[in-house]
């Protein structure tokens, strides 16, 4: 395996409006890949999702982001190109990550646009390598799922993308299934569909035992555009991409001329998404985040003591749009030992986060020497 592909849409992720001070409280839907032949998911990896966190009482963040776990520690960093990301508008998005034509390291990608690379993943041990989809959450009786329908694929050495044949996949679920016997909000609602390939792996996490209404699938708003987009970008029809995208976007690597072929050669494949105006910072995100309270945030989040953190304010850094995290962010810094934002058991020597001071987002940090880079 040598790529590994998965989609599915923004659904909206709801909190209770309860104040949480010091606990992080998180929804992440991810597509995970671990190129390596240690078969397990605390190996080093690369994960790229959709993140959902709590903030305050009232507020909370929301959009893609993507994540290196390396040897020696690991970093992330917050998606904020292509169309909409950070809005539970229900607009389909894909999620994709391919290993480079030389060395060990990998391409990560974003509606078919390449977002980021790695430099810490081990050597590709062919046919061993481990690809995962699926749900976490921190917090669980504060958060409100709806279901979200995982599909993805991977690509072989022939540079194919298939599906997973049922029979090699396993199902882990760490809470039991909402049923007659166990009532929201420590359960999980989960169905796996297909054949002798899974087609998709539907999941949530409700909060209430109440049937919630099953959303319209009403079809996201037509994407505001800076500037006229090319009938044909990097070998790829672009008319036909945004249809697949809005239609069917398990279905675009195979049906979509040229894009195949773009994503493993220019990487660069959506000429909409890179034209595609930044959007405002979403409603329930706060007006302005103090220092005190990313503090306290981040010492939850990498499990430090608040007295160890330093904050330091800054302009945004130019590769984050004004538009929808602000002109300010905060600088968070630590030269104590911390898990990192991962869950290997392992711990490291600092980190550096970086938060909008106006939205709380997270927009990238890094633990252990992965700072160093």
């Amino acid at each position: 395996m040598i790529g590994g592909f998965a989609t599915w849409r923004n659904v909206p992720i709801t909190f209770d409006r309860v104040a949480t001070p010091h606990e992080t409280v998180q929804a992440s839907n991810y597509l995970r890949v671990t190129p390596n032949n240690e078969k397990s998911p605390f190996a080093p990896n690369i994960e790229i999702g959709l993140y959902a966190e709590k903030t305050g009482k009232t507020t909370s963040t929301y959009g893609p982001r993507w994540t290196e776990l390396g040897k020696h520690g690991g970093r992330t960093k917050a998606i904020t190109a292509g169309v909409n990301p950070n809005k539970a508008d229900r607009r389909n998005h894909t999620y994709l990550t391919i290993r480079k034509d030389k060395g060990h390291q990998w391409d990560v990608l974003y509606d078919f646009n390449q977002v980021g690379s790695t430099t810490d993943q081990l050597k590709v041990v062919l046919g061993l390598n481990r690809i995962d989809t699926g749900l976490e959450v921190m917090g669980p009786q504060y958060v409100n799922v709806p279901d979200i329908g995982d599909r993805m694929q991977f690509l072989d050495l022939n540079r194919t993308w298939h599906r997973i044949k049922t029979k090699n996949t396993a199902k882990v679920i760490s809470l039991p299934g909402c049923g007659k016997q166990k009532k929201p909000p420590y359960c999980f609602k989960t169905r796996l569909t297909g054949g002798q390939s899974f087609t998709q792996w539907t999941v949530g996490k409700p909060r209430k035992q109440q049937a919630v209404p099953a959303a319209q699938e009403t079809a996201p708003p037509a994407p505001t555009v800076s500037g006229s987009v090319p009938r044909v970008f990097n070998g790829v029809d672009q008319r036909a991409l945004q249809q697949c995208l809005a239609k069917d976007p398990d279905a675009c690597l195979n049906t979509v001329p040229g894009l195949s072929r773009c994503v493993r050669t220019a990487r660069v494949c959506n000429a909409t998404a890179l034209h595609a105006v930044p959007s405002s910072a979403d409603p329930v995100a706060p007006a302005g985040v103090s220092a005190s309270a990313v503090r306290a945030r981040a010492a939850a989040s990498f499990a430090v003591a608040p007295e160890g953190v330093s904050v330091t304010s800054a302009r945004t850094p130019a590769e984050f749009p004004v538009a929808s995290v602000g002109p300010r962010v905060w600088t968070v810094k630590s030269s104590h030992t911390t898990p990192g934002l991962e869950k290997r058991g392992l711990r490291f020597t600092g980190f550096r986060a970086t938060y909008s001071a106006q939205t709380g987002q997270l927009l990238e940090a890094c633990w252990g020497q992965m700072c160093r880079s």
